[in-house]
């Protein structure tokens, strides 16, 4: 089954934690899928991964490479390859800007970030990003952890007001 609705009527199938981990995303993309049947039964079943999914140019179109969708259990002789590569469905002038950004260099790739259905349609969140260093992935690490410490306090700060509130008598 699929995991979630948001209220945008998109229901997430598969995201990529560790790509928002190992990469600092510098832009994000919207892109359909070219799908079999069996394909789209076994996305809405929700058995796929996206792990180790890359995205690369062939022939000036962008092609999914890695995306791994598990066999519907209930196909016949139409069944589909897990792993095999899948043309992403984006707008020309997109797939010019996200070929030159990477052609620049700078160690931009192309990575998946989620799968999700949105109005009945499969999409991939595609992120233009750049790798991060060890030392890069613990300041992002410590830098989130002192935002939540933060949040935290400031969120038992205004708890302790409201409390106060509640107990202090009424002037009548």
């Amino acid at each position: 089954m699929a995991k979630r609705e948001d209220g945008d009527g998109r229901t997430l199938v598969a995201s990529n934690k560790k790509a928002r981990h190992e990469y600092t995303i510098v832009k994000t993309y919207e892109a359909g899928l070219v799908l079999s049947g069996t394909e789209v039964k076994s996305l809405r079943a929700g058995h796929v991964s996206l792990n180790e999914a890359f995205a690369q140019e062939l022939n000036g179109e962008i092609m999914l490479h890695g995306m791994h969708i598990a066999d519907w259990g209930f196909g016949d002789w139409t069944r589909h390859a897990p792993r095999r590569t899948r043309k992403l469905l984006l707008h020309r002038v997109e797939i010019d800007r996200i070929l030159t950004k990477l052609r620049e260099g700078g160690g931009l790739t192309l990575v998946p970030l989620s799968l999700y259905f949105a109005n009945g349609w499969a999409k991939v969140e595609l992120a233009l990003a750049k790798g991060r260093r060890s030392y890069d992935k613990r300041q992002a690490i410590a830098e989130r952890d002192a935002n939540r410490e933060i949040a935290r306090n400031l969120g038992r700060h205004l708890k302790g007001q409201l409390n106060d509130r509640r107990s202090a008598p009424r002037p009548r």
